[in-house]
């Protein structure tokens, strides 16, 4: 899909519309928020910006409308988190579309360096060029330290036969580079996604996948355990882990070493699922995530 080196720019970008809430993130974080005139609805951004910049509806239900009326210079969308037919409608109408798709930690700084070229002479390079030397400080400091198997689940639900799944994510995921650098072992990094999902419960290829995603797995309770991770981590998002499931998930997976040595982390989801800016977040809150629990 759309990438940025096919835009033209004759100056930096004026009206940028950003259908990601990670990108606006970004972009306030890099001091170039006063280019925006568009976001979604999951966007935050200051107050009393609330008079120039305009809500044009979820990441996959967007105002398509509502976004050619606000004549952007540039929009900036994900592969993943936004709908393929609406973007692929503004691009088709003649939108500038920059449609990301950062699978490590890597490739989502590089996104941050190609939007911080759009934009010479800004405090963006700064702060860029300290959270990239921040990263590399942090796999240098993990060097030495075992790596710690854990379990991720980011939804769950139940089959038609009555049987509890979890979803997960594998290693060519933006958060399975993320957590191996800061130290962890996916224990479901190989696995792929099946369809249907009662194959998929059993690991048991069927469908042919076609163009569907097959980076996050549902898995079965007995495959977990089979597992065995060492920690499991629940993120606040997209499913809403909190305190409040806590004791199910001490009870359901009461086997593994995990629950036994009590290490199940609550996590902000936006410090996993966000690329962008947030690593400097996860750098400074969570970087001892698995290396706190060895001696």
């Amino acid at each position: 899909m759309g990438q940025l080196r096919a835009i033209q720019f004759s100056k930096p970008p004026e009206r940028i519309v950003s259908l990601v809430p990670s990108v606006t993130a970004s972009l306030l974080d890099l001091g170039l928020g006063a280019s925006l005139v568009g976001v979604t609805d999951y966007c935050a951004y200051p107050a009393e910006w609330a008079d120039r910049i305009q809500r044009v509806g979820g990441p996959k239900s967007l105002d398509e409308e509502k976004i050619r009326g606000l004549e952007p210079d540039l929009i900036i969308a994900n592969q993943e988190e936004n709908d393929r037919q609406a973007v692929e409608a503004l691009m088709e109408s003649g939108l500038p579309v920059w449609v990301q798709f950062p699978k490590t930690v890597a490739e989502a700084i590089q996104d941050l360096w190609q939007l911080d070229s759009l934009f010479p002479d800004t405090i963006a390079r700064e702060r860029l060029h300290l959270l990239e030397k921040a990263y590399e400080w942090a796999l240098l400091s993990i060097v030495d330290v075992l790596p710690m198997r854990y379990f991720c689940p980011i939804w769950e639900g139940v089959s038609e036969a009555g049987q509890r799944w979890w979803m997960t994510f594998n290693q060519d995921t933006y958060p399975a580079d993320l957590l191996k650098g800061l130290g962890g072992t996916n224990i479901f990094a190989d696995r792929k996604r099946h369809f249907p999902l009662e194959n998929d419960l059993q690991d048991q290829p069927g469908e042919e996948p076609g163009e569907r995603d097959t980076r996050y797995p549902r898995v079965s309770l007995e495959e977990v355990l089979r597992a065995d991770p060492e920690v499991i981590l629940l993120p606040t998002e997209p499913y809403a882990y909190g305190n409040d499931r806590m004791e199910d998930v001490y009870s359901a997976f009461a086997g593994t070493s995990a629950c036994k040595a009590g290490r199940v982390v609550l996590v902000e989801g936006s410090l996993l699922f966000w690329p962008g800016t947030q690593l400097g977040k996860v750098l400074t809150e969570i970087p001892d995530l698995f290396s706190r629990y060895q001696g």
